[in-house]
């Protein structure tokens, strides 16, 4: 040991039998005292150059062009032979110090390369977990992640919630562990000091435990270890670092629970001896960069929450919106909502096509929102619709109806009462029974052209493709007449009640016909109300050409084929399908399966319908999705 006091106190020196020298080391410094006439070869000089902990101490006269090296290397020094004692000790001390400088040096460019890389990785990490909207996955992400930047083997990650009591739970949602696999369940515990992760969000502060089974026997700290995992899969947790994770309004939403920080973190802790050799405590590093990430992971957390939150709320915006069309016409109920199944179905197919037109197509999961929403809320606009209209059966509507067979009713009391009078009179003339024959007859005969007249009525009146000879028999019904209770005369049917026996198809006027087709304008301009965002943006183009055909003969715009978006056609053919297929309606049958997809074809060869879609919808059996 070299003498206290001096220059090199703390210094100790050996004999360096393999460079032929003295080797002079202080902490993790070292100097390799060498005389001159024992270098004999450049590399062994430029070896331990290399050296960061060593610097080199020649002694004696030196070739020349050492001496230019030795005055452009820090860690190279010359001495002559006959230095003092004394400067051979400061020289020895300044080189001692030279490479401490650049041990601490290398150290601080370490460091800084690594704080670099873990900045680096934590902005990576960042950028995907706030990218993430879906809970399960952003979960499973914040753990992975923190895991990775640890070094952890295993970990858990909770979530608060509020309790059925007014309080707060912790929900354990999901594990990871590298060493061992099994099924985890999630489940619910208190927020308290009896569990780690539970006095984490108490107070808010990450726990750090060394080895949970000492600090399990600790009466000093409140909370415990439940060793019952550990023995259920034999497995052995150590060290644990519980980490909480807060929002912005600077509430603990969240606990990430890390579990046995590893030297290798490529190892598996496969049994007593690998634990014993590779586990190690959560260093401070650790909490810095978990308390990081968890700052991070806990505004992503909220977020997400926020968003599924407002999703939530808009899905039963939408669903409260279908539910009101429906209510004002109960026999379509579920239509919407059968449509968007059919819709979103048949695009998932779609996307999976790899030959034919559409072996391009392709429908992320932002194409797939817009369409479902743009199926649920394609007939929104009904409810511009006046709702007799929308439900009518017959041509004629109810009050319609019963007003005429009052009039009927009317004239036949009336002819009755004519009868019972001009018999009366006839009689007190004293009439024979000739006359009186007579009398009945005729009333037999105007009440036979009443009845007939109101059958002939009540068949006009259904829903289905009259005759030439039908319209003629409505036009001579329309001329005949009744006395009203006053003795004013009137025509059996008024100039609306002839146009609308008249219809040569369906229950519709041509009026009416306009009116159910204005929904879909309607539709448009309650859904441009919106505020959708870029990501369903094209929402209310979507379902406003719902009714569009190839041809250009749809409405309301009359586009053609190329300016119909494909989601629009996707829907047309579901909704069509569904109106064909659907329970009875007051106007109209419900149709077996092979006919409705025969009726799909026959829109094909019209010109309406795509036919590559028709084909893949009936041969996919996308039909049997709402069975």
């Amino acid at each position: 040991m070299i003498e206290r006091g001096g220059p090199l106190e703390g210094a100790t020196l050996e004999v360096d039998r393999s460079r032929g020298g003295l080797e002079v080391s202080r902490g993790g410094s070292r100097v390799l005292v060498m005389g001159c006439d024992r270098l004999t070869e450049q590399p062994q000089l430029a070896e331990a150059l290399a050296e960061g902990e060593t610097a080199l101490l020649l002694v004696g006269t030196p070739p020349q062009q050492l001496e230019t090296l030795a005055l452009e290397h820090s860690a190279l020094s010359l001495l002559p032979s006959d230095v003092p004692p004394e400067v051979l000790r400061i020289a020895l001390d300044g080189l001692l110090e030279r490479v401490d400088l650049r041990r601490n040096d290398a150290d601080s460019i370490q460091q800084l390369a690594r704080s670099q890389y873990e900045r680096g990785e934590l902005v990576e990490i960042a950028r995907a977990i706030t990218q993430e909207r879906d809970i399960d996955r952003l979960l499973d992400l914040i753990l992975e992640k923190s895991r990775y930047i640890t070094g952890a083997d295993a970990g858990s990650i909770y979530v608060v919630e509020d309790a059925e009591d007014g309080g707060r739970r912790l929900h354990f949602k999901h594990s990871q562990n590298d060493s061992i696999s099994y099924e985890a369940s999630e489940f619910v515990m208190p927020v308290d000091t009896e569990s780690i992760a539970g006095t984490a969000v108490v107070n808010s502060e990450p726990i750090n435990v060394a080895d949970v089974y000492v600090v399990d026997a600790d009466d000093s700290v409140p909370y415990g270890f439940d060793e019952s995992f550990d023995e259920r899969m034999g497995y052995r947790t150590v060290s644990m670092l519980a980490v909480p994770m807060i929002s912005a309004e600077d509430e603990v939403i969240g606990v990430i629970q890390l579990i046995n920080k590893k030297r290798d973190p490529s190892s598996k802790l496969t049994g007593e001896a690998a634990v014993a050799e590779q586990v190690v405590p959560f260093d401070g590093r650790c909490e810095e960069l978990v308390a990081a990430l968890a700052a991070q992971a806990g505004i992503a957390l909220e977020n997400a929450l926020l968003y599924t939150e407002i999703r939530n709320i808009f899905e039963g915006f939408v669903r409260a919106s279908v539910q009101a069309i429906e209510q004002r016409d109960p026999t379509t109920s579920g239509h919407s909502l059968r449509v968007s199944v059919l819709s979103c179905a048949l695009a998932e197919t779609l996307d999976r096509i790899d030959h034919g037109p559409y072996r391009g197509a392709s429908f992320s999961v932002r194409d797939m929102q817009e369409l479902k929403y743009a199926a649920l809320l394609h007939d929104f606009g009904k409810i511009g619709v006046r709702e007799e209209v929308l439900v009518k059966a017959k041509k004629l509507y109810p009050h319609e109806h019963d007003a005429i067979r009052m009039r009927v009713e009317l004239a036949v009391r009336a002819a009755e009462t004519d009868l019972l009078r001009d018999k009366l009179a006839a009689m007190e003339r004293g009439a024979g029974q000739a006359d009186l024959d007579a009398m009945q007859e005729a009333f037999d005969t105007r009440k036979g052209e009443l009845l007939d007249a109101w059958a002939v009525i009540e068949r006009a009146n259904e829903p289905s493709v009259l005759s030439e000879g039908d319209f003629s028999r409505i036009v001579e019904v329309a001329e005949l007449s009744y006395q009203d209770l006053e003795g004013a005369k009137h025509q059996l049917l008024t100039k609306s009640e002839v146009i609308a026996l008249k219809i040569t198809r369906g229950s519709l006027s041509p009026m009416e016909i306009d009116e159910i087709r204005s929904h879909v304008v309607h539709t448009y301009q309650f859904l441009t109300k919106i505020p959708w965002g870029k990501s369903m943006a094209r929402i209310p183009e979507i379902a406003r050409a719902h009714h569009e055909k190839l041809d250009g003969s749809g409405y309301p715009m009359g586009v053609k084929d190329v300016d119909i978006p494909l989601s629009s056609k996707v829907m047309t053919v579901a909704d069509i399908y569904d109106a064909l297929t659907a329970s009875d309606r007051p106007y109209k049958k419900a149709l077996a399966e092979d006919r409705a997809l025969q009726i799909l074809g026959f829109e094909v060869e019209d010109g309406h319908l795509d036919e590559e879609l028709v084909r893949i919808f009936r041969e996919a059996e996308v039909f049997k999705r709402v069975q």
